[in-house]
């Protein structure tokens, strides 16, 4: 009988789930979308239920159409969308929309956990108190919905949700957790301390789990619900950020994550709790058990290529116009972007700075242009990077996914940037592949995530740096640093004026 693991990834927009088997290879894949709804500006929503309809779709086609036999599923693991909030009553039924990581409506709450907290919050969480973190949510609805925070006996995110549908059982794994800046990281337990001083109830906070625990069968329940077998064993999972790592392989200190999506990810293994970023990066438990990850996050990555190409480029294909940037030089023949277009969160986490093209003159060409958007975003991670030397976390190798490692040129640019060796995956999956990971260890497949990935996760094309061109982007680079304090000043200016004027 063949034997197979489901790695279910809970995205913002829709939900993937894969079927692997014991030699890491996908048999089956299906998706399901969701809608997200945006009542208000800067609110972002989405309804439980549609995660739960959206996963048991997808496991219901893998099981009628790609004939995965229920019997043959042996366990199941998640990734999920990080942050986002969801309450629940005495009852266990859900009291309101989730509030997700991409809403930005707790600026205020923000304001007053730092107040309150000040530095010791850093001290605990190691994180800073982020609009998007699941506590500040927390806050905004006891002061603005007072009724609902009244019933609430207990929260989740969006992932445990989902398997407590599985299985009933109410839990939360601990990269999820640090990611709602409620826990106390290097004690491993929910913060007494910060509830306390934010008067929150303890007994709110679910029950602790690692990534690879058992969370038990699935429920008589759902395996009504969905045909599968109540044998099928139901694991932790984790965080989407750390699930995508160790879906890519970052499994040791000497590997960094290159991540282009809509935003930008640099994501790196941490063996201890003792490295203090002072809340610059974002800490948090890793899926691996017992170690962790720092991260930090460009906010438009991804996404200031594609405004680029909507807004100068339709008349050409996206692969045309990325290698046109092969026409251009290093350092785009003296033109520097910063990509700042929707705020930054690394190293400058100011929502209100905005982007920039630096050194415009009548001999560039769109292919300047293009290259500098290429450069500038890789910059930004440099930026991030520069964090980690000024802690002597030394690496030498980069691992890119995303965007960023569909280009044997944009690969090359980063290799040249980083001054580091740069590795593509022949086989990205994401952190649906972390995920399954997650499935295969927690059942005993494998006795580490190592041996895991030896079977699971393939790396593809060495791109190594150019001594000379590692030298140039070394200046260019110097230079770019510069232009954030140049401009802040005038981004908050600009910024003021149009609300000011409701532009």
């Amino acid at each position: 009988m063949s034997e197979y693991v489901l790695g279910v990834d809970l995205g913002t927009s829709a939900v993937k789930v894969s079927a692997m088997n014991k030699d890491g290879e996908i048999v089956a894949q299906q998706s399901f979308d969701y809608p997200l709804s945006q009542p208000h500006p800067g609110y972002s929503e989405q309804n439980p239920e549609d995660w739960v309809s959206g996963t048991t779709v997808a496991i219901v086609r893998l099981i009628l159409d790609d004939q995965i036999k229920p019997e043959e599923i042996e366990g199941i693991s998640f990734s999920g969308q990080m942050h986002g909030l969801v309450l629940l009553d005495e009852n266990r039924q859900v009291l309101r929309p989730a509030i997700l990581w991409n809403d930005t409506r707790t600026t205020k709450q923000r304001h007053e956990i730092e107040a309150q907290l000040g530095d010791k919050f850093v001290e605990i969480t190691k994180n800073q108190p982020l609009e998007g973190f699941t506590l500040p949510k927390m806050l905004w609805v006891k002061e603005n919905e007072p009724e609902i925070w009244a019933q609430a006996k207990t929260f989740l995110l969006p992932k445990d949700y989902v398997r407590y549908r599985m299985t009933g059982k109410l839990a939360m794994d601990y990269s999820d957790a640090t990611g709602t800046v409620l826990l106390d990281v290097k004690a491993g337990q929910w913060s007494q301390e910060i509830c306390d001083a934010l008067d929150i109830p303890m007994s709110m906070c679910p029950p602790l789990m690692k990534s690879i625990d058992s969370a038990g069968k699935v429920s008589q329940s759902y395996a009504l619900f969905s045909g599968l077998s109540t044998d099928t064993e139901v694991f932790g999972g984790g965080a989407d950020n750390a699930a995508g790592a160790v879906g890519a392989g970052i499994l040791s200190p000497n590997m960094v994550l290159s991540s282009i999506g809509t935003s930008g990810v640099v994501l790196k293994y941490e063996e201890n709790a003792d490295v203090d970023y002072h809340g610059v990066l974002q800490f948090e438990d890793h899926a691996i058990p017992d170690s962790y990850y720092s991260m930090g996050v460009t906010l438009a990555a991804g996404y200031s290529l594609n405004w680029f190409k909507k807004t100068f480029a339709q008349d050409v294909s996206f692969d045309e116009m990325v290698e046109s940037a092969a026409n251009s030089g290093v350092g785009a023949n003296g033109l520097i972007y910063t990509p700042y277009i929707v705020g930054e969160r690394a190293p400058y986490a100011d929502a209100d700075i905005r982007g920039s093209f630096i050194g415009v003159d009548g001999t560039h060409k769109k292919t300047d242009f293009v290259r500098a958007v290429l450069e500038g975003i890789i910059f930004s991670f440099k930026d991030i990077m520069d964090i980690y030397d000024a802690h002597h976390n030394d690496f030498d190798t980069v691992v890119a996914i995303g965007g960023g490692a569909k280009s044997p040129l944009w690969l090359q640019i980063q290799a040249d940037i980083f001054n580091k060796k740069v590795v593509s995956l022949e086989n990205e999956q994401g952190p649906g592949m972390g995920a399954a990971m997650m499935a295969a260890v927690g059942l005993g497949w494998f006795d580490t995530f190592q041996e895991c990935a030896d079977k699971f996760v393939h790396f593809g094309k060495e791109y190594l740096p150019d001594p000379k061109r590692a030298q140039q982007y070394d200046k260019v680079h110097e230079i770019y640093g510069k232009v954030y304090k140049s401009t802040s000043e005038l981004s908050h200016e600009l910024l003021a004026y149009r609300r000011d004027n409701d532009i």
